[in-house]
């Protein structure tokens, strides 16, 4: 059971003789105290006092925050607690706490990790730091779990993804990258409503999963009784706006994919899609510079930023090279092998890169994109004019009808974007929509797009020449915090159920005296390996029945 640990068992009978001493151990009228950065920029000037002494007993603050460090001196104590805003250092001794109040409660009953709600005033320690000289202690919250060893903190990045709120406990930058995440995500929504955009909501149980080349999750609507598929994308809901006259519109929106998890990629991921009429995927490059230059002002960066070992130059404009260009520019990839279907084959067989021989020319050519160029698109790029065969949404190029008003952001590496000017003719889209249809038969590709028949009734309504766009929001917070895991920038991320595991059971982990197994009972020796009975007497009875 989760409370069977003998730590755990420790600290709620600490909680019970709280109760005893007429202590609620979960009070709720309790306010939030001074932030620590106000208490310690207020009381700054004390420092600069001329007196033997530096404090000021004619004020009064009170602090809130959980407990990270104590040192017990007897009859006093130093400690420090942690707010939403950093550490501030307090002291507290027995004789200016209520009668009894030390020895019975704090020295005894309050522990690392316990949420407490300090009053006193401020004063400087002989070494220099300010800190809250205690006059009245007041337990906010008894935890009963302990903190992981406070020098190593929280490592396993398993467990740190598994037990966030632990993580954002022990590791203070992680609450921080999750504030930029969180700054990102309005600057993102102000800038595109200062634009006109309007914000929509659009269904997340779709009867056709939609708007995108990808495998859902499904679920059964009981009340319909019927199946829905998880949203993919919003996409072809967001374009029926543009077709019922909204002109502008815009969703921060959470799609789901039933595919593999990796560095980039988890099953539910955020991106804002925006829709854009009387545009084309020209304008969209522009208000995407825009964007990032918006993102960069108001978040204070620097235009280069480290990404890992690399370094991202996000100066605007940002590079731009055709889809077929880039194969031969910057893949290598030679320009009869980039046009033919039969040597892109053999090159890529010549490659060891497996394909489905039945695959079109244009999807060819995305494999050898990548495979050979998108990993080296370090500084932003936009990649452009697609082969039409891999965008069965985008509109065709009037030059050329084997290519699409397409492109994709590509940045260490990375899709960040992907943008086209709209396929607003319906008989087209349809062929398209057959195209996806057919290849699905021929190659039994779940992830094909399926026959949308209501949406290509929307467009025979009449769509306006429309441009649009989907940004990832993860990947761009990535970018920008220099996180190389999606599960870094996601609180919560896709996880494999834990399996329950027995302890293995060894030398190193069975006490060296009564040779007791139970780990919940036991205790690493606190000098040298091996472990040893936190039970002294129970510990000594084994020695002697076993002798």
């Amino acid at each position: 059971m989760i409370f069977e640990n003998q730590y755990i068992q420790e600290r709620i009978k600490k909680t019970e003789k709280l109760r005893e001493e007429g202590i609620n151990p979960y009070p709720n009228q309790i306010s939030k105290g001074t932030p620590s950065t106000q208490f310690l920029a207020e009381c700054e000037d004390i420092k600069a006092q001329d007196a033997e002494e530096k404090k000021d007993e004619n004020r009064t603050y009170s602090l809130t925050g959980r407990l990270k460090f104590i040192r017990i001196m007897g009859k006093a104590a130093f400690a420090k607690i942690e707010d939403a805003d950093g550490l501030v250092q307090i002291y507290y001794n027995r004789d200016e706490l209520p009668e009894g109040f030390y020895n019975n409660v704090a020295k005894k009953l309050f522990e690392v990790g316990d949420i407490i709600e300090a009053t006193g005033y401020p004063f400087v320690t002989q070494t220099g730091e300010l800190t809250l000289h205690c006059k009245k202690m007041n337990i906010v919250s008894k935890a009963i779990s302990p903190l992981p060893e406070k020098f190593h903190g929280l490592q396993d990045h398993e467990l740190r993804y598994r037990q966030r709120y632990l993580d954002m406990i022990m590791n203070p930058d992680v609450k921080k990258n999750f504030e930029m995440r969180s700054k990102i995500v309005s600057l993102v929504r102000r800038f595109f409503e200062d634009k006109t955009f309007l914000e929509v909501e659009t269904p997340m149980m779709h009867p056709i999963p939609g708007g995108a080349n990808a495998k859902p999750f499904i679920t059964h609507h009981n009340a319909l009784d019927v199946e829905r598929y998880l949203r993919i994308a919003p996409e072809l809901y967001l374009k029926r706006l543009i077709v019922g006259g909204m002109e502008a519109v815009f969703e921060i929106n959470r799609n789901f994919r039933n595919e593999g998890m990796d560095q980039t990629h988890n099953p539910e991921f955020t991106m804002i899609e925006f829709y854009w009429a009387y545009k084309t995927y020209l304008d969209l490059m522009e208000i995407t510079e825009e964007l990032f230059d918006y993102l960069f002002e108001h978040l204070g960066l620097e235009r280069k930023l480290p990404y890992g070992d690399l370094e991202i130059d996000f100066a605007t404009p940002f590079a731009k090279i055709p889809y077929i260009e880039s194969l031969t520019s910057i893949g290598g990839v030679p320009a009869d092998v980039a046009t033919d279907k039969e040597k892109a084959l053999a090159y890529l067989a010549e490659h060891k890169v497996k394909v489905d021989p039945n695959l079109t020319l244009g999807y060819l050519q995305a494999e050898l994109f990548d495979e050979f160029v998108e990993g080296k698109l370090i500084n932003p790029t936009f990649i452009t004019d697609f082969p039409v065969d891999i965008s069965p949404l985008a509109r065709r190029s009037d030059e050329n009808p084997d290519i699409a008003e397409r492109f994709e952001l590509f940045m260490a590496g990375k899709e960040i974007a992907n943008g086209f000017s709209e396929l607003n003719d319906p008989i087209d889209q349809y062929n398209r929509f057959k195209g996806q249809v057919d290849a699905k038969e021929a190659t039994g590709d779940d992830e094909a797009m399926h026959m949308d028949t209501d949406y290509v009734k929307a467009l025979s309504y009449g769509m306006t020449p429309t441009a649009g766009e989907g940004i990832g929001i993860d990947r761009l917070v990535m970018m920008l915090t220099n996180q190389h895991s999606i599960r870094d920038v996601l609180l919560f991320p896709a996880m494999k159920p834990e399996a329950p595991q027995a302890p293995v059971i060894s030398a190193e982990n069975k006490c060296k005296k009564c040779g007791n197994e139970n780990m919940d009972e036991l205790k690493p020796a606190k000098k040298g390996k091996g472990m040893f009975c936190m039970d002294v007497a129970a510990c000594k009875k084994r020695v002697t029945e076993n002798h």
